[in-house]
């Protein structure tokens, strides 16, 4: 009886596989809505927002990334932004005028960008197709390992799309 050998071509291939998942941040951002401190969530009256920011349990916010954002359709003037950035500098580890899923991608785009990928000098690279990785992460990973590796690649290391071979 002949015993069938079977052959790992993925693997013996030489191609290293990047997975954008494994730079997504660990924790989600949070929201911080300007409309809680509205009058009637429309209109800002100064001195009762002064009163609502003095209110505001900061500390939930310590440590965390914070998007800051109106969800009502008022007209908040941009020094009502500032006094919640100036509260929020204090405790958050990270702040923006953003809605907290932009907030997110732009720190997941960082953790890439500020990646060291050196060891895949010369190598042949593959990079994960994920439908849970937005596309402006495709193009940052790009932009990094294009002056670094012989070849890019999309998709998976058994059937990449060859994307750039020096």
């Amino acid at each position: 009886m002949l015993e069938e050998v079977f052959i790992n071509k993925v693997q013996d291939n030489g191609i290293v596989t990047v997975d954008l998942e494994a730079y997504r941040p660990l924790e989600n951002s949070l929201f911080f809505d300007i409309k809680e401190g509205l009058y009637m969530e429309l209109l800002l009256k100064e001195k009762e927002f002064k009163a609502f920011l003095s209110e505001v349990n900061w500390d939930i916010y310590r440590g965390e990334p914070v998007a800051i954002g109106c969800t009502s359709e008022a007209i908040v003037p941009m020094w009502a932004y500032m006094m919640v950035a100036e509260k929020l500098n204090e405790v958050a580890s990270d702040i923006d005028f953003m809605t907290s899923e932009q907030l997110d991608v732009n720190l997941w785009k960082r953790n890439i960008l500020s990646t060291d990928f050196t060891h895949l000098s010369n190598q042949k690279v593959v990079v994960r197709q994920s439908q849970q990785v937005p596309s402006e992460l495709y193009i940052a990973i790009t932009s990094k390992l294009k002056p670094l590796v012989k070849t890019l690649m999309y998709g998976e290391a058994g059937l990449p799309k060859v994307i750039f071979k020096k």
